[in-house]
């Protein structure tokens, strides 16, 4: 008995010190984050620089946030459009003088790199000034610093310009050597997401897709810098060949640059830009103090809602990625809101499963009943990302956007002779031939292979009839650029996937002129960021706190890997997903 309420008394105590614990940790989080939330920006001043260093990595909105574990970072989150829209906003402020812009950690994708580098050409209209300093650029903070009137590098700076490459992980001979079995079921030879659990090597169609890709994409990139930095395009791969733009001394021979200051320099520079005395400091103003301080004003209630959909298409609910559950509820709402006059669905997404892709796919098309759905394409729309664009009646993307991906796939993996090889046998007893016609151990019977392969071909030709259908165009025409193969958007137009080449505020007023608002209305951005102190508490959640280690061992790019064969893994599921490419 002594020993029972030992025990029980332990407990209540370890009960005790565990909530004390967790309150002290509420508290300190509830204090952090009212230290963020109530320092007010000032007033922006006369003469202020709009100072960009885009130092976090730049996301379309909420579905591509990657939780932090007890993150207790509370300022602003700046996304992609904010970005841009405070680029412009800045263009019409007359207390802004001009920009200065300090991208050495600067990550984003293409097209948003693009997007941000048309705004800051848009700004320079102004006959304000553009300049941009580096210490080590990367080469999409290169492209979009090459936007400045002028480019400064620290004299022991470096700048990457090396041309694009994709690089591709290969597992086969991995589930070979420890007895992982992995049975590929796809429909369409450039259909590549899953190359690497059957191949060791790149096929020629995967060869042939990428090729286009990356240099339709470099071809945009140096034509760009070829305007802005008066250099021809023969000279500039000359320079990415030959690896000259490492060498400060040889950035500026090559006139990648402008001049070598440090960065102390620099901030004299921009001083007598002002045309201030030596006495008087520059006002320097961050984009997330500008958002704050920055009221726009609406004239009217008209609402276009933009929605996003970004990162991978998967059914139920989550934290990350395009969850079907809430996303349809999402949409479902906006349709029935009579604010909302008007929707654009912002697609960054590489598809994921064929069933929540299709029910997504549906609940838009309903929405669509009731308002104008203008669609528009971000890095990537593929596969499933590509399939529920075709509800809207319009199809914007960008010049260097990934898209097309039309084909499905499966994987089943099976460990049966791993298990043999640690020992574990396994033996069963079924009361139909198909009973058992997939186990981890076995993996998938023939009969299950045929069941397989009739559904991935079934739901492929549901999808080609699906796009000829909204393309206006025959199932044998879409056919013969689907299979699988991914496009580059300008190839994209050529080919009829996409109505038009534009920005994500081109399909704004698209569909607020479709709504006869255009001259009439705001914007406003769904799914809504994610509540702090909701996010704190997720973080104690098993999936999230099982997630958070994982990327933590093996990090975030072999994250997207591990994600997907995890998902590939699911049985009885067909996907529309384009693979996990390493494109830099």
């Amino acid at each position: 008995m002594k020993n029972f309420f030992s025990r029980v008394f332990s407990t209540v105590v370890g009960i005790i010190v565990f909530f004390t614990l967790l309150a002290v940790m509420l508290v300190g989080f509830l204090f952090v984050t009212s230290l963020f939330s109530g320092k007010d920006s000032k007033d922006i001043q006369k003469g202020s620089i709009l100072e960009i260093t885009l130092d976090k990595s730049v996301t379309e909105g909420p579905t591509e946030e990657q939780s932090g574990f007890l993150s207790f970072d509370n300022t602003k989150k700046m996304y992609f459009k904010d970005i841009v829209d405070m680029i412009h906003a800045a263009k019409e402020d007359e207390n802004i003088e001009g920009i200065s812009l300090k991208l050495d950690n600067y990550s984003s994708g293409g097209t948003q790199a693009n997007s941000i580098r048309e705004a800051l050409l848009d700004f320079k209209k102004s006959k304000k000034f553009v300049y941009a300093y580096g210490n080590s650029m990367s080469q999409k903070a290169y492209y979009v610093s090459t936007a400045a009137d002028s480019l400064f590098l620290n004299p022991m700076g470096t700048i990457e310009f090396v041309g694009l490459s994709a690089e591709i992980q290969f597992f086969k001979n991995l589930g070979e050597k420890y007895g992982v079995n992995f049975q590929v079921i796809r429909h369409g030879e450039y259909k590549s997401a899953v190359e690497p659990y059957f191949r060791t090597d790149l096929s020629e169609e995967n060869r042939l897709q990428y090729t286009t890709l990356l240099n339709g994409a470099w071809s945009n990139y140096v034509s760009d810098i070829s305007a802005s930095r008066k250099l021809d395009v023969a000279t500039l791969n000359t320079i990415a060949d030959s690896l000259q733009s490492f060498i400060p001394e040889n950035a500026l021979k090559h006139k990648l640059v402008d001049k070598l200051v440090q960065e102390s320099e620099y901030d004299e520079i921009l001083k007598k830009k002002l045309k201030l005395d030596e006495d008087d400091d520059v006002s320097l103003v961050s984009l997330n103090s500008y958002a704050t301080a920055y009221k726009e004003r609406y004239e009217g209630d008209n609402e276009v809602a933009v929605i996003y959909a970004g990162g991978a298409i998967m059914p139920g609910e989550g934290q990350e990625g395009i969850r079907s559950e809430e996303f349809k509820e999402l949409v479902r709402k906006i349709k029935e809101d009579d604010d909302v006059k008007a929707v654009v669905l912002r697609v960054n997404s590489p598809g994921g499963s064929a069933t929540a892709s299709d029910e997504i796919l549906y609940e838009l098309a309903e929405l669509k009943k009731k308002k104008p759905l203008v669609i528009s394409f971000g890095d990537v729309a593929a596969s499933g990302g590509y399939y529920i664009a075709m509800a809207g009646d319009k199809i914007y993307c960008e010049k260097n956007t990934i898209t097309g991906s039309i084909g499905v796939l499966g994987m089943v993996t099976s460990f049966g002779k791993l298990a043999n090889n640690v020992g574990i046998t396994n033996d069963f007893v079924t009361t139909n031939k198909n009973s058992l016609y997939y186990s981890p151990m076995e993996g998938v019977s023939p009969d299950g292979i045929k069941m397989l392969e009739n559904s991935i071909n079934s739901t492929y030709n549901r999808f080609v009839n699906l796009v000829a259908k909204n393309r206006k165009k025959s199932f044998a025409e879409i056919d013969s650029i689907a299979r699988g193969r991914v496009w580059l958007g300008t190839d994209a137009l050529k080919i009829g996937l996409v109505d038009q080449i534009g920005s994500l505020d081109d399909a704004i007023l698209d569909a607020a002129k479709r709504a006869k608002i255009d001259s009439d209305f705001y914007v406003n951005s769904y799914p809504t960021a994610k509540d702090s102190f909701e996010e704190f508490m997720k973080q104690f959640s098993g999936e999230q706190a099982q997630t958070n280690l994982i990327k933590q061992q093996i990090g975030e790019e072999n994250y997207k890997y591990f994600e997907q064969l995890k998902m590939l893994n699911e049985a009885k599921q067909t996907y529309m997903l384009m693979p996990n490419v390493i494109i830099k």
